[in-house]
C-alpha cells in the first residue's frame, strides 16, 4: 500500500472511485474466492505497468525488480502477465493448453504455464467484475461479452469465480 500511495494511485481517478480503491476491492475479491497470498497480493498490484485497458502506469516495465522487491517474485510475475497481455489475441484461446499469450510490451508469443493462466484468469474475472458491479453503465454494456469470454475461461476460474461471473453478469442485458 505504500508503494501505491506513494506512486500517486490514490490520486488517479478510476470508476469507482480511484485506482486504489479498486485495487483494494480486487484483492478482497479474490480473497472472497479463497485465492492463495501470492495471487491476492497480484489483485492489489495489477495496475502497476498499465494494462491493455487501463494504460495508466504507475511504473514502467523495467522497474520490475523495484515491485518484485515489494511484493514477491511471483505475485509480481502474475502482475507482468497480466499487464502484458494484449488481449484481442490472447483471450480467444487462453484456456487452450497450447494458446498462444501475446505480450504487448514485446509483441513476443508464449505459452504460459497452467498456473500463471489460471491465475491470468481469476485476476481478469475479480476486476472485471468489480466495474460491473460498482458501474452498471459498464455492466449493460460489456456484460454479455464478459459472461461468454469468462464461460470460455470457466476450466481455468475457481468455482467461487465462475458463480460470481454467471451471478453478476448474467443480470446483463442480452443483446
Amino acid at each position: 500500500m505504500a508503494l501505491l500511495r506513494k506512486l500517486g494511485a490514490a490520486d488517479i481517478a478510476h470508476p469507482g472511485g480511484t485506482l486504489v480503491a479498486h485495487l483494494q476491492r480486487v484483492q478482497g475479491q479474490l480473497a472472497l474466492w479463497g485465492a492463495r497470498p501470492a495471487l491476492q497480493v497480484a489483485g492489489l498490484c495489477h495496475a502497476f505497468y498499465g494494462t491493455d485497458g487501463f494504460p495508466t502506469a504507475l511504473l514502467s516495465p523495467r522497474g520490475r525488480t523495484e515491485l518484485a522487491e515489494v511484493i514477491g517474485a511471483e505475485a509480481e510475475a502474475i502482475v507482468y502477465l497480466y499487464a502484458s497481455c494484449d488481449r484481442k489475441v490472447t483471450y480467444p484461446t487462453l484456456a487452450d493448453a497450447d494458446g498462444a499469450f501475446r505480450n504487448r510490451f514485446t509483441g513476443r508469443l508464449h505459452t504460459p504455464e497452467p498456473q500463471l493462466r489460471r491465475d491470468f484468469a481469476e485476476l481478469s474475472a475479480a476486476n472485471e467484475l468489480d466495474l460491473a458491479r460498482i458501474d452498471p453503465a459498464f455492466r449493460e454494456k460489456w456484460g454479455a461479452e464478459l459472461l461468454a469470454l469468462f464461460a470460455r475461461f470457466q476450466p481455468l476460474l475457481s468455482r467461487p469465480a465462475w458463480s460470481d461471473c454467471r451471478m453478476v453478469l448474467a443480470a446483463a442485458p442480452q443483446d
